[in-house]
């Protein structure tokens, strides 16, 4: 059907003020009034209660779940602990940078951590040793059933900055070298130019976090018993590179 025409005479139907009424808010250019007024009564969103609240002090993590790096393992996309004439051989664990360098998440996604969670876990089956910023019960369960281990550790934005991106904390910066004024000397304008990189330490939980990383229940790493763990493992490091040397 034809679109009929408006404001072309009074014979069209739609002539003179074009259906709009006379004068008033609606036959005024930009005229109308916003969907939810109501004729002056409190609006409908105005007599609805308020529920909930945004909690500017959260820390949202990114959730994997176990079962996903475990696909993500037979997919070879990420090492597991290999071994060497049968003996298991000591490699460092999987952090927060392996699962993103893995396609598992991406680093802008990672504001403040990645939590572990139990989906997928019976299909976990590769014993792996995890850093994560949380983990649940279940996926501590699941993980160190076959032998893996899990510790949460924390970070704050710097160290999940220098964890991701070290290559943001490679410095090229002039060096004054006050020893060896001869090489001084041969650089021609005496400084010495070197690439250093300046790695920040980790920073402690605050006080409100510490009893979650001071628990042995979720795997912290400042459990004395994951600290008394981490010493034994040195201990018989050291008592096996001792036995090396005696026996040559």
């Amino acid at each position: 059907k034809k679109k009929r025409r408006i404001g072309r005479g009074i014979g069209s139907s739609k002539g003179k003020t074009s259906g709009r009424g006379h004068k008033g808010q609606k036959a005024r250019a930009g005229r109308g009034v916003h969907p939810s007024f109501e004729g002056g009564q409190t609006k409908l969103y105005k007599r609805l209660p308020k529920r909930g609240f945004t909690n500017v002090h959260g820390e949202d993590m990114v959730p994997v779940n176990v079962g996903t790096i475990q696909d993500y393992i037979d997919m070879g996309r990420l090492r597991v602990p290999s071994s060497d004439n049968g003996e298991e051989k000591e490699a460092p664990p999987l952090t927060i940078k392996d699962l993103v360098d893995a396609g598992i998440t991406n680093s802008t996604s990672v504001k403040h951590g990645i939590k572990l969670l139990g989906k997928g876990r019976h299909r976990i089956r590769s014993p792996i040793r995890l850093e994560v910023s949380r983990a649940s019960a279940k996926a501590i369960a699941a993980i160190e059933s076959v032998g893996g281990s899990v510790t949460t550790v924390h970070y704050n934005r710097l160290a999940l900055r220098a964890l991701l991106k070290p290559e943001k904390f490679d410095d090229t910066t002039t060096i004054d070298d006050h020893e060896d004024e001869d090489d001084d000397e041969e650089d021609g304008d005496g400084i010495g130019v070197g690439k250093r990189k300046i790695v920040p330490r980790r920073a402690r939980p605050p006080p409100k976090l510490m009893p979650y990383y001071t628990s042995y229940d979720k795997r912290g790493y400042l459990a004395p018993e994951v600290q008394l763990k981490r010493i034994e493992e040195r201990l018989e490091k050291v008592s096996v590179a001792d036995d090396d040397d005696t026996s040559k």
